[in-house]
């Protein structure tokens, strides 16, 4: 009932309602104060809290999951925060890194640094505004179950944030499915004899990755995300040190002269290309979309912003680091996406096959985070769920074949790396990077009874207000005049002749 989900100070919470204040509002831990709920339970853990009428508190619907859990073959809540840090080091220290060195010859080194310091702060600051929200909900299992709590219980709301969630998740895929392809023909060349050589090399990349996605939960997904973001923080390194050592860039000749770097866009930047280098930026930063289910697998969620911080403080250095200094000694005349193609061969290859782990976990990641949101509710309540059954096996790897599927499909369709990150960050970045954080924040403030700009006069409360209502505004201009740039760039690159077409069989090695 629409009463249910008024604007009200929620009776829900036994918690004293307080807006969040001191050092655990932002780096967390036993001290955090937890704030009513916003709106009843949508999504009951079990048949005893549906019975309850939602009236448990926050700390009682944990202790109630993990009391649950505790006797299944199969337990879900099992991270620490030093997981969970894993899992955010895998999901950001990405190939996407080596777009840095583009998106600097595009905007110019100066105007580069500052958005990824001021990108790399506002998705912090959303994090936390999500880990709030997630702490006085802890039953949310994803991004879905929030997008309904947000917008007043509205079904409408689970199944469009459902469809997006779906849609982000295997786009992502998909880039992993073009990158995997493209690493396989760098490594063999355009000559191979492959009958159709880069569709069946994407082919062979969405096999390796759907097998490599069986595993069911995040605990065990952790220890292979700490080696992929060793493996890629090595990775860059190398790219960055054999930008600086190699005599000059692949592709160098005298007519074009010595690699130019610009503190400043040049004359000839197109508004197209500068919000696609952003968004390219963007893209690399926000992972919201992930982290209601990485905190749903925490057994004290309370210590996530620990892992936040860390991963916020090396993103900040390595993008800036690894992005500045190879578009220093590339420079923008020859400069590509990703940047081991501006590396002599022996150094491109050498650099880029430590990714390998990478273009095949991350991808895994975003699977099985989508197929944990549709196994979920196919067996809630289920002993498929927390057991070991064939039916929930069969079932497990059917959901994970499907959306690999589709992810070939994807990454046969847009086969180019910068569009395609552009495109995903202005479509699905709008809401998971930015509107829902907004429009959380004000929900929390309007259950602790001090909406900001209304009845918090102070000075935080003045600036988080317009902060949010700003981050709410980046959204929306994401969503509209971004996603316009991102589609003009796509058919400014047909047109031009610079990136080959859908499903072709041509080798797209760099």
């Amino acid at each position: 009932m629409k009463s249910e989900y008024s604007d009200a100070p929620s009776p829900y919470d036994v918690h004293e309602a307080a807006i969040p204040r001191g050092w655990s509002a932002w780096f967390g831990g036993p001290r955090v104060r937890i704030g009513p709920r916003i709106a009843p339970q949508i999504v009951p853990a079990s048949e005893d809290m549906r019975d309850s009428n939602s009236e448990l508190s926050s700390d009682a619907i944990l202790n109630k999951q993990l009391e649950e859990e505790a006797g299944n073959a199969i337990q879900y809540r099992t991270c620490s925060w030093q997981k969970t840090a894993a899992l955010l080091f895998s999901e950001y220290i990405c190939l996407a890194i080596m777009s840095f060195p583009w998106s600097y010859s595009v905007l110019g080194l100066v105007p580069g640094l500052i958005l990824t310091v001021v990108q790399a702060l506002i998705v912090l600051y959303t994090s936390i505004v999500l880990w709030e929200f997630c702490l006085r909900h802890p039953e949310v299992r994803d991004v879905c179950d929030i997008g309904q709590m947000l917008f007043w219980g509205q079904k409408w709301a689970w199944y469009f944030t459902a469809v997006m969630f779906i849609l982000n998740n295997t786009f992502i895929q998909g880039l992993h499915v073009l990158v995997g392809a493209k690493y396989l023909n760098t490594m063999v060349g355009p000559d191979a004899s492959i009958s159709c050589q880069t569709v069946s090399f994407g082919a062979i990349v969405a096999v390796i990755c759907w097998v490599s996605s069986l595993p069911r939960t995040f605990s065990m997904l952790s220890k292979l995300g700490t080696a992929s973001a060793a493996f890629t923080f090595v990775s860059v390194i190398l790219a960055t040190i054999f930008a600086g050592v190699e005599d000059h860039p692949a592709g160098f000749n005298a007519e074009d002269g010595n690699p130019i770097v610009t503190a400043v866009p040049v004359l000839s930047t197109t508004f197209v290309s500068g919000l696609g280098a952003f968004l390219n930026i963007s893209y690399t930063f926000i992972g919201q979309i992930t982290l209601p289910s990485f905190i749903a697998e925490m057994r004290e969620p309370r210590d996530f912003p620990k892992a936040l911080w860390a991963c916020t403080i090396l993103e900040i250095i390595v993008f800036s680091v690894v992005g500045a200094v190879t578009y220093a000694f590339v420079g923008n005349q020859y400069m590509t996406s990703p940047a081991f193609g501006s590396l002599m061969p022996l150094y491109k290859k050498v650099a880029f096959s430590f990714m390998i782990p990478t273009i095949i976990f991350l991808g895994v990641l975003y699977a099985s985070v989508s197929a944990r949101f549709i196994f979920f509710r196919i067996f809630q309540n289920s002993r498929h769920k927390s057991e070991h059954t064939v039916v929930g096996w069969a079932t497990w790897a059917l959901i994970l074949l499907v959306t690999w599927i589709l992810a070939f499909v994807i990454a046969n369709s847009i086969p180019f790396f910068n569009s395609l990150l552009a495109l995903m960050s202005s479509l699905f970045d709008s809401f998971f990077g930015f509107i829902f954080w907004g429009v959380a924040y004000f929900r929390m403030r309007k259950a602790d009874g001090a909406v900001a700009l209304l009845r918090d006069r102070t000075f935080r409360g003045w600036f988080e207000g317009i902060l949010n209502i700003i981050i709410i505004l980046t959204g929306i201009f994401f969503l509209t005049v971004g996603t316009y740039a991102s589609v003009q760039g796509i058919l400014d690159e047909f047109a031009l002749g610079t990136v080959g077409s859908a499903f072709q069989c041509a080798s797209n090695g760099i």
